[in-house]
């Protein structure tokens, strides 16, 4: 997933970052670096903080502007990472964030919401940004207790997931889902 981020990054990074007089030259490739790895670990630390209804409504296609609660942390975040480690004013960086933080986002949420788009897909940002099996681990754990496991196999899996948005199963989970991710 960072790969996918890093590449948004220097998509959104020329007018942001590269072109910035704010931003020195010799310190570019560095921001955008920071700017990636920020928005992957922000988010990760998100849902470890449990603000997993913040990311569901990003994922959701909610609104990605600094009214957002995610892209406001985000943004927060990245611009005090600027500061401190390359001496970039307040300004500065509080400007290179508040464009890349809702750009980069916006266009990951879009790809990964669009089956054309090979190698994007909103599964790998949940496995990313849950720890690896850390959020499919609570799910599995406590799912079978809410009625998640919607192909009555024993387990709350991908499996259960699939059947759930594709609205096989019917029920709660489906509908949720379906909301969820636009199915």
């Amino acid at each position: 997933m960072l790969d996918q981020i890093s590449e948004l990054v220097k998509q959104f990074g020329g007018d942001a970052i590269v072109r910035n007089p704010s931003v020195p030259n010799e310190h570019n490739e560095a921001v955008m670096n920071e700017t990636g790895n920020s928005i992957l670990l922000g988010l990760q630390n998100m849902v470890a903080q449990g603000n997993v209804n913040d990311i569901a409504g990003l994922l959701n296609g909610g609104n990605i502007d600094a009214s957002n609660p995610v892209v406001k942390q985000l943004t927060e975040q990245l611009s005090g990472n600027l500061g401190q480690k390359f001496g970039l004013s307040s300004n500065a960086a509080s400007d290179v964030a508040g464009n890349m933080i809702p750009n980069v986002l916006g266009s990951l949420i879009g790809k990964a919401n669009d089956p054309n788009q090979p190698g994007f897909n909103v599964s790998d940002i949940v496995n990313s940004i849950g720890g690896g099996s850390g959020l499919m681990d609570a799910i599995t754990k406590y799912g079978g207790q809410f009625g998640l496991d919607q192909n009555r196999d024993g387990k709350v899996d991908i499996n259960d997931a699939t059947a759930a948005v594709s609205g096989k199963s019917g029920g709660f989970l489906s509908g949720i889902l379906s909301k969820l991710f636009g199915k």
